[in-house]
């Protein structure tokens, strides 16, 4: 019988998650999620008052926060990492291949470890935070930004609904993401000292469902759970959840709303070694 650790690092095809984002930088990445998420966690980076000299972007994406760190004083040198040679190829300065799940630094090797919108990824977020603070030097800052769980609540429902009317049954298609009243308490099991945690919700509004489906795969951000279904969506489905959505969620001007909920989480390596 499979552990839980085995059962949470097998959460997710990672070959899939990879496609998906290479996909995503080979015909230009939607970037305008990242970017705004990215801008968010630097302001608060900004009230810190200290400099990083290391930095390691965790997930980088199309590079915003990579850029963003490499223009704050004091800054030497950033450590771009992502899952997609894809992205990777498209943001400047050293470059490592690496899933969130598995972190291949040495101990004690980043002053500052930055990450937007990535570690929803992880299949054992737990794991990832322990090897995060593994990772930072002694006083180090971990910051990074994550889904929480109201985020695409509209299509959650509106696909549940259509795939019981359509097919009879749902499926998998969104990943789990963690909620805001667990995120300060699993900082602590992985003996951050401060941890903080505060959400944010952007809410971004389209012509239709399918236009929301188009920016999702154009972010990398499609489903790539061990048990989704490998069938394609049912055109009735399909066509079922987008009228679905806009019944329940549609707005007076005729466009759909899409809740992003971003969960902020700050935590900083101790200072001596535990």
């Amino acid at each position: 019988m499979a552990s839980s650790e085995d059962r949470a690092l097998t959460l997710f095809d990672r070959r899939a998650l990879r496609l998906h984002r290479d996909r995503a930088a080979r015909h230009g990445a939607a970037g305008f999620l990242h970017a705004e998420v990215a801008d968010r966690l630097v302001e608060r980076l900004d009230d810190v008052k200290r400099e990083f000299r290391l930095a390691l972007d965790l997930g980088a994406h199309h590079g915003a926060l990579s850029r963003a760190l490499a223009r704050r004083p004091g800054t030497e040198r950033v450590v771009a990492a992502d899952p997609s040679l894809e992205f990777l190829d498209r943001v400047g300065g050293m470059r490592v291949a690496a899933d969130p799940d598995l972190v291949p630094f040495q101990n004690g090797s980043f002053d500052l470890v930055a990450s937007v919108l990535a570690l929803h990824w992880a299949g054992d977020l737990p794991g990832a935070l322990v090897q995060i603070r593994r990772i930072l030097k002694p006083g180090g800052l971990f910051l990074a930004a994550i889904f929480g769980g109201s985020t695409l609540i509209e299509l959650r429902t509106a696909m549940i609904e259509a795939e019981l009317v359509e097919e009879g049954g749902g499926s998998p298609r969104v990943s789990p993401a963690a909620e805001l009243g667990d995120i300060a308490g699993l900082l602590l099991r992985a003996r951050f000292a401060m941890p903080v945690a505060d959400a944010e919700k952007i809410t971004v509004t389209y012509a239709d469902a399918l236009g929301l489906m188009r920016d999702l795969r154009a972010m990398g951000e499609t489903n790539a759970l061990t048990a989704r279904r490998r069938i394609p969506l049912r055109r009735a489905t399909l066509a079922r959840a987008a009228l679905l959505y806009a019944e329940r969620f549609g707005l007076s001007d005729g466009r759909i709303p899409a809740t992003f909920e971003i969960l902020f989480l700050t935590g900083w390596a101790p200072q001596t070694r535990s």
